[in-house]
């Protein structure tokens, strides 16, 4: 006769985290260049947005969010070399955060919760709203790092992923370089703006992207 099970035998271990590729610590070192390079662009974006004297592609080749998009489009920028670098910048951003969901699943997604900062709840809708509708979440958010984390972590092929990411990318790319257009006279008043208080525009952006980077981890939320 079998002995009596106790408790403790009776709870079933916990199961033990799926195996990471090889390439996973090589893209966990691209996404962090990627980082640095956006908190680089939001340093200094300031002095490359200056009509005539900035540095534009730079800019965009450090970060293509959606601002840097817009505040780009006045400083006198080639609207192709615009749009390559752009949607260069974005699908590169992209590849690397769906080969880390990819590569490490859950485990991804929680590193994204405590570096953004984001609320539980908020990453579970983002989770929910991905399931049952990729189609249109991909596209939408095409700039969006978690999502491209999420379609990692659930497995989304390429193929399927490919078309999205292009109509992502030319309705994002289009909206932008509309909204430089229209807002033309502000965005050039904005940045002369800038231009007459760089040193503390500038000073202020970095202390801002440092105290928000701490409180987002030590708040490991």
């Amino acid at each position: 006769m079998c002995a009596d099970v106790t408790a403790d035998e009776d709870i079933a271990p916990e199961p033990l985290p799926a195996p990471v590729a090889r390439t996973g610590p090589l893209w966990i070192v691209l996404f962090f260049g990627l980082v640095a390079c956006t908190q680089v662009a939001n340093a200094g974006w300031a002095a490359w947005t200056k009509p005539g004297a900035g540095n534009p592609e730079l800019l965009l080749a450090m970060s293509s969010r959606n601002r840097f998009l817009v505040a780009t489009v006045s400083s006198g920028i080639s609207p192709v070399t615009w749009a390559i670098i752009g949607a260069v910048r974005l699908t590169v951003a992209a590849i690397v955060c769906h080969m880390l969901g990819r590569c490490y699943g859950d485990r991804a997604l929680r590193w994204f919760w405590r570096y953004l900062g984001m609320p539980q709840e908020q990453v579970s809708k983002f989770e929910n709203a991905f399931a049952k509708a990729e189609i249109v979440v991909v596209p939408f958010f095409v700039g969006s790092n978690i999502v491209w984390v999420l379609s990692g972590a659930a497995s989304t092929t390429w193929k399927r992923l490919a078309p999205l990411l292009a109509v992502g990318l030319a309705g994002r790319l289009a909206l932008m370089w509309w909204l430089g257009r229209v807002f033309d006279e502000e965005v050039k008043s904005f940045l002369g703006w800038v231009d007459r208080y760089q040193f503390w525009f500038i000073g202020g952006s970095i202390l801002i992207v440092l105290l928000v980077n701490v409180r987002n981890f030590r708040g490991g939320r």
